[in-house]
C-alpha cells in the first residue's frame, strides 16, 4: 500500500505540479536569445515534446519499480526516475521561457507509458530492462534530430537537450549492464511507430 501512495503521489507530481530539479538547468547562466516568433514556435514545439518524453519516462520507470521483486533493480529505477525529474524541470523552464506550454494529453501519455512500462516489467526483469534500453536509445536519437532542428541562436534549449541526451544513453548503458535482454525487431518497431504518433501529435497538442 505504501508503495501504491507513493507512485499515485509521484503521478500527480509529475502531471500537475511544477517539478523541482535537484541540480540547476545546464541552460542557467546562458542568456535568453531574442527570436523571431516562427523559431520562438518551433522551439516551443520541440522542448514541449521532449517534456512529454520526461513525463513518458516517470511512468516508465514507476510502473517497473512496482512490479519487479529485486530491490536493487527497484533502487536504480527509482534512481533513474528521479534523475528524468532534472529533465521534466529543465523542459518546463524552456517552455516558461519561450511562452509555451506542456501538451494538453500529458495524463493520456502518461497512462499509455505507465500501461506499457507495467506490462514489460509483468514479463520478466531482463524485459523490463530491454524495454528501458530501446526507450533510451530511440529517446536519444530524437534529441540528436532536435539538436539539428533547434535555432541556432537558442542556446540554452540546446543545452539542455545536448545534457539530456548525455544521461539517456547513460541510462541505456545501465540497464544493458544490469541483464537487460534485447527486444524482438517487432516490438522495436512497434515502439519506433507509437512514438512517431506521440510527437507529432505533441508537437502541437
Amino acid at each position: 500500500m505504501d508503495q501504491f501512495l507513493s507512485t499515485a503521489d509521484s503521478a500527480l507530481r509529475t502531471l500537475f505540479a511544477r517539478p523541482r530539479a535537484s541540480e540547476a538547468s545546464p541552460a542557467h547562466g546562458s542568456p535568453e536569445p531574442q527570436l523571431g516568433e516562427s523559431d520562438r514556435r518551433l522551439s516551443g514545439a520541440l522542448m514541449r515534446v521532449n517534456h512529454v518524453g520526461e513525463v513518458c519516462a516517470q511512468a516508465l520507470y514507476l510502473s517497473q519499480a512496482i512490479v519487479t521483486q529485486d530491490p536493487a533493480l527497484r533502487d536504480s529505477l527509482l534512481a533513474s526516475a528521479r534523475e528524468e525529474v532534472d529533465h521534466l524541470a529543465w523542459t518546463r523552464e524552456r517552455l516558461d521561457a519561450l511562452g509555451s506550454r506542456p501538451s494538453l494529453l500529458n495524463p493520456l501519455w502518461f497512462a499509455g507509458a505507465f500501461a506499457i512500462g507495467f506490462g514489460a516489467a509483468k514479463i520478466s526483469d531482463r524485459i523490463s530492462l530491454g524495454f528501458v534500453v530501446e526507450t533510451e536509445r530511440q529517446v536519444s536519437e530524437h534529441l540528436h534530430d532536435h539538436l539539428g532542428r533547434l535555432p541556432a541562436q537558442d542556446e540554452p534549449s540546446r543545452q539542455v537537450v545536448a545534457r539530456m541526451q548525455q544521461d539517456e544513453e547513460r541510462h541505456a548503458a545501465q540497464a544493458l549492464a544490469a541483464g537487460a535482454r534485447e527486444l524482438p525487431v517487432p516490438a522495436r518497431l512497434l515502439m519506433k511507430a507509437a512514438a512517431k504518433v506521440m510527437t507529432a501529435t505533441a508537437h502541437y497538442i
